[in-house]
């Protein structure tokens, strides 16, 4: 039998046999939906991670100096207690930094927490606080929707001026103009100069929640009681001079902390891939466990598949005979199918295909979870669903192709 007429046939046979061809395409559909469902949900962090995760968070041709690792998949006990075993990080280890520093380059002292800010009028919340340098907003790409940055001289000087995000400013001053106002950290008075522009979320977390003040004001004291900083951020003006700021900072470093030749850095020097090497990791997790259940819903379809194929083959054993009669050969039964059960499979991926695309801009639509539909998962679906037709539709086939036709015959 042809191809096409075999194609034909077995859509034939989903038209004339609604509730036995729906039980047949469920499995499957169900399966490939939820692989599509992951896949796109998957590659939309991924996209998300590199194009929006990284600039917000990390910076565009910037490398930070830490203490400890903090984007590390792999961290173990013992690496936190060699992280913990360190020599922190203060105000002069950030002069040693600048020194080395290829020309062009901006670098900030960074300290940042969580920490409850209030004014005489509203209750405290929790705001993003962070103690840093005017360069900062640089390096962050913080445009300013009202009002202005802190300067360097006002770094110098201590200045107890702040910076806010929009959502801080919407619930502590809510229609007022909140440049010039007071906003209180810990107790201490900080006069509000400036709101950044609207940074939104990263994976359901506000951006919008920051409170940016100069790191010789009483909040560096707030976040960092011991008297060091949190990290050293560094912009340089390409990605080349990044890679020569780290080994620059990394002989200047080793060389005032003394380490030894053959010993390893007693600090971290972390850039964007860094972080996306940490979620390369953790998306290959996700792959691998988000599979799992579309891989239940196809061994099911599957085993859907080859009950009904035999009773298709037990339904239609006479047909069999009469074409074995006229010539067929077991080749020409078992391809008819094959192709019969490969069909019905693919159609129900190509149902399953479109309910996961559905799926995944509803979740993202509704959810802080982005999705992107990957063009190489609607072909997976379709291979997919061909292959769980075919190994399903294998053994049915097999049997219908061993059929004696005389026997076949004499079936009513």
């Amino acid at each position: 039998m042809p191809f096409l007429e075999a194609v034909r046939l077995a859509l034939t046979t989903l038209r004339v046999q609604k509730l036995k061809s729906f039980f047949t395409l469920i499995g499957v559909t169900i399966g490939v939906m939820f692989l599509i469902a992951v896949i796109s949900i998957v590659e939309g962090m991924g996209r998300y991670v590199e194009e929006d995760f990284a600039a917000k968070i990390i910076g565009v041709n910037t490398f930070t100096v830490r203490r400890a690792a903090n984007f590390n998949p792999n961290s173990t006990d013992e690496m936190w207690r060699e992280y913990l075993r360190r020599p922190r990080f203060y105000v002069n280890d950030a002069a040693v930094v600048n020194a080395a520093l290829p020309p062009g380059s901006r670098s900030a002292i960074v300290s940042e927490n969580f920490l409850y800010a209030s004014t005489n009028d509203r209750r405290p919340r929790q705001v993003q606080a962070v103690a840093t340098e005017a360069d900062y907003f640089t390096i962050k790409k913080f445009g300013i929707a009202n009002g202005r940055a802190f300067q360097p001289q006002e770094v110098a000087a201590g200045a107890k001026v702040i910076v806010i995000g929009v959502e801080v400013a919407e619930y502590f001053y809510a229609d007022l103009d909140p440049v010039g106002r007071e906003l209180r950290i810990r107790g201490i008075p900080y006069i509000v100069i400036g709101v950044i522009e609207k940074q939104g979320s990263v994976f359901g977390f506000s951006m919008d929640r920051l409170a940016i003040a100069p790191y010789t004001t009483p909040l560096q004291r707030a976040l960092r009681p011991a008297g060091d900083i949190l990290s050293i951020v560094v912009q340089a003006p390409s990605q080349e001079l990044v890679r020569e700021g780290i080994e620059s900072v990394r002989g200047v470093l080793r060389a005032s902390r003394h380490v030894r030749p053959g010993e390893s850095d007693n600090f971290e020097l972390e850039t964007q891939d860094s972080a996306l090497e940490f979620f390369a990791s953790l998306k290959q997790r996700l792959v691998v466990f988000g599979a799992a259940l579309p891989a239940i819903g196809l061994i099911v379809g599957a085993m859907v598949i080859m009950n009904i194929m035999l009773v298709a083959v037990a339904e239609r054993t006479r047909e069999i005979g009469v074409r074995k009669a006229l010539g067929a050969r077991r080749r020409d039964i078992m391809s008819q199918f094959l192709v019969e059960a490969s069909t019905l499979s693919v159609l129900g991926a190509a149902i399953g295909i479109a309910l996961g695309i559905a799926g995944s801009q509803i979740i993202a639509a509704t959810t802080p979870l982005p999705a992107a539909v990957a063009p190489w998962s609607v072909v997976l679906g379709l291979v997919v669903g061909a292959g769980v037709g075919i190994a399903a539709g294998a053994y049915p086939a097999s049997r219908a192709a061993r059929l004696d036709p005389i026997a076949a015959l004499r079936q009513e």
